[in-house]
């Protein structure tokens, strides 16, 4: 891929010109963004969401993931396993979880279809390629592909150049890390055509032990516009290499190893003490195809027709120390259990088709789209090695092997129509309709060593209706309400999770209904936006705390849950040059009427309602405040962000008892305040248009804390109440673990521009 060109600073060499910006017209920046417009809140849409900008989203491009760029975005909480943000991050937005948050880039689909989560590590430095994002928090528009059930990023990818432009960019500094782009356009040729991309390389050997991520990726577009049409085509590609770092590590571990250990890959060498192995890695390549048809018909008029194709292939390795060899369709004379190295392959196609037209004239905007997608899988597992066994191995021994599914397709219809002066009426409606197909062999077995078949035909079919009102009161004033529905199938996790433990129960699609309410003032100095919502869950799928063997997080119906909050916004510029920018969520997320599984001294299960509890993951209070300041090429920007502590399970309860030890387990990640500082400036030189040379210090004030964690606990009865216990005899591993993220470190940038 892309070599490095330095692995200390930013460099940037820009060939643009003011006459670009001025080139660019709004008729031709209108066409450009027609892919995106139909599944995106506008001013007068009754709900809340924030613009990221590309110019914002510049400030902090330094190589981190696209989480750590919304960080300070309103009611926001990210992770990162390598503890850098680089590699695999995650993020969680009103409380719920990533596979619950709905992602497009240009209208298509990213979410991956069957685990419905987007692995922004597999999509590396896609930042560096778009135009803008829309984080849309709560039910959002109807949009194209998994249902909404938190929010949506709506992504669109940079517009085209007029005039031809050469950048290059590369980062460096703490943990090895470092980030190297090259960005060029052609502009536009003949006054129709154009090409552009984009090659990226990033590393970092992570703040955790081992937690390593090389990553590349390159974006291409090329095509053709006429004034009335725009006719794109865009190809990316990624390819990440991480060593694994999900599997976390324990306050206990912490005593002998320290906060950076990871116990990914350990196994006890023939001599008694412990190695890692060196091939622990998650290995994914994704390419991406997207041809993208925007028309204007007419003054009122517009289209767009989007077709897309994904392949994905990759694979994660593992070590894994004293397995059932029942479990891998093997036997030995040598017995029962033993060491091997595995491998979970998947290779899968995704493709389909997206449309929309759009209607404005007079007091009407109205939209009328769909999409049609497919989505087909290959799982099957390997081994590599196997420890002391006779007969030799089969270089294509295969242990489970099914094959997934899944067709989703939705028609949409939405209008914002000025029913009276300064007041808007807003209708959705969505219909889509979602079926699963997974057949083959699964890796579970049950009580008799048998292997489970991966045996899932599921349809589903919803309506999702949403209502609101806007209305401009005077000058900058506005208030709005909004209620809508949205529902949700379960992922391919929640029905295989769910198979470990019965084949009797299955997972429910999920139902939310959402009321928001909200007000926005914009004046010359101050922007001020307040929103209120109450979103009430029939069935929905919360994070347990638990994760499964492969490492994943698990998730199960609650049947009654909600999540309630007070969200504000405001920005104010007193004076030239100066902004302070501060958001705060508070919210009270809850389970009712939660049942707990009480065992007995037998280890016979009896349900037991314990009432409302706290939501998993889900802090009440978050708050991001953003200082900054430019003066004669002098910038500097403070950013905060404070997360109150978070439960780990939907038990209600902060901590467990070892009963080996008779210690108390914390079962909560504690509340954290963290602070980053950009320091930049820039200047002229004969012949260059800007420099610009600056450094980011992140955890300026050097916090110990952690961003993610998890957390499984047996429970009990003792003296008529319910208590939470640890027995390790029972064979059950349930200690508390711990994303821990890194102390004070640093990333040095400079920017030429020409």
């Amino acid at each position: 891929m892309f070599m490095a060109v330095c692995s200390a600073v930013v460099l940037s060499v820009s060939i643009e010109t003011d006459a670009q910006e001025k080139t660019d017209s709004l008729r031709i920046i209108n066409l450009q963004g027609v892919e995106v417009e139909a599944t995106r809140a506008t001013k007068t849409t009754p709900m809340a969401f924030r613009y990221i900008s590309k110019e914002e989203l510049k400030e902090t491009n330094f190589g981190k993931d696209i989480p750590s760029l919304l960080q300070f975005t309103p009611s926001v909480v990210t992770s990162s396993d390598a503890g850098t943000g680089i590699g695999y991050t995650g993020i969680r937005i009103r409380g719920t979880d990533p596979t619950r948050i709905n992602i497009t880039a240009n209208g298509i689909p990213l979410n991956d279809s069957e685990s419905q989560y987007l692995y922004f590590v597999d999509i590396p430095d896609f930042a560096s390629s778009l135009e803008d994002i829309q984080v849309q928090r709560g039910v959002g528009t109807s949009t194209n592909g998994a249902g909404a059930f938190g929010a949506s990023l709506n992504m669109q990818t940079r517009n085209f150049s007029y005039t031809p432009y050469f950048i290059v960019d590369a980062s460096g500094g703490s943990y090895g890390t470092h980030k190297e782009t090259l960005n060029f356009g052609s502009g536009l040729l003949g006054n129709h055509w154009f090409v552009e991309g984009r090659f990226s390389n990033i590393g970092s050997d992570g703040y955790i032990d081992r937690a390593s991520a090389e990553l590349n990726s390159y974006f291409v577009q090329a095509g053709y516009y006429s004034g009335t049409t725009l006719l794109k085509f865009i190809t990316t590609n990624g390819t990440e290499r991480t060593y694994h770092a999900w599997d976390y590590s324990s306050k206990e571990q912490w005593k002998t190893y320290g906060r950076r250990y990871n116990p990914s890959g350990s196994y006890t060498a023939a001599d008694g003490t412990t190695a890692y192995y060196d091939n622990q890695i998650d290995f994914f390549h994704q390419q991406h195809y997207q041809l993208l048809w925007d028309q204007s018909v007419s003054e009122a008029i517009k289209l767009n027709v989007g077709i897309h194709y994904t392949n994905n292939f990759g694979y994660y390795e593992q070590y894994k120390e004293s397995q059932k060899l029942y479990k891998y369709l093997l036997t030995s004379e040598n017995g029962s259990k033993t060491d091997l190295i595995r491998r979970k392959n998947i290779d899968g196609d995704f493709y389909g088709a997206v449309a929309s037209v759009t209607y404005k004239k007079g007091g009407m905007n109205a939209n009328l789209g769909g999409a049609w997608n497919k989505h087909d899988a290959d799982h099957y597992g390997t081994l590599q090695w196997v420890r002391e066994f006779k007969g030799g191995l089969n270089p294509n021994h295969t242990y489970y092997d099914n094959n997934g599914k899944k067709i989703d397709g939705n028609i949409y219809g939405k209008v914002d129509y000025k029913i009276y002066k300064g007041l808007v009426g807003y209708v959705d409606l969505q219909y889509r309709h979602v079926n699963y197909k997974m057949t083959g062999s699964s890796q579970e077995f049950d009580d008799n060593h048998d292997q489970r078949p991966f045996a899932v035909d599921a349809t589903y079919d919803f309506f999702n209706p949403k209502f609101g009102l806007s209305y401009a009161i005077g000058h900058g004033h506005q208030v709005y309400a909004s209620y809508g529905i949205a529902h949700k199938e379960p992922t391919r996790n929640d029905f295989e999770d769910q198979m470990a433990e019965s084949q009797e129960v299955m997972p429910q699609s999920e139902r939310l209904n959402d009321l928001e309410m909200g007000y926005k003032y914009n004046s010359r100095y101050v922007d001020f936006g307040l929103n209120l919502y109450h979103m009430s869950y029939d069935n929905q799928f919360v994070l347990t705390g638990a994760q499964d063997t492969n490492g994943e997080m698990i998730a199960r119906n609650i049947k009654d849950s909600y999540r309630m909050g007070l969200e504000a916004e405001i920005q104010v510029r007193p004076f030239d040059g100066f902004v302070w920018d501060f958001n705060a969520t508070l919210s009270k997320n809850r389970a009712k009427n939660m049942t707990l599984n009480v065992v007995d001294e037998n280890w016979n299960e009896t349900p037991v309602n314990v009432g409302s509890t706290h939501l998993a993951y889900s802090p009440d209070l978050i708050f991001n405040n953003i200082f900054s300041y430019e003066y004669k090429g002098w910038k500097a920007s403070l950013m905060s962000q404070y997360v109150s502590k978070q439960y780990m399970t939907n038990s209600n309860f902060q901590s467990y008892v070892d009963e080996a030890t008779g210690e108390n387990i914390s079962a909560m990640i504690d509340a954290y305040f963290v602070s980053n500082l950009d320091l930049s400036y820039s200047f002229k030189l004969k012949g260059v248009k800007r420099i610009t040379l600056g450094a980011t210090v992140y955890n300026i004030f050097d916090e110990t804390y952690e961003s993610n964690g998890s957390c499984s606990m047996y429970f009990k009865q003792d003296g008529g109440k319910v208590k939470a216990f640890h027995d390790g005899d029972a064979g059950f591993w349930s200690w508390s673990t711990y994303s821990c993220q890194a102390p004070i470190h640093f990333l040095a940038h400079l920017s030429l521009n020409f």
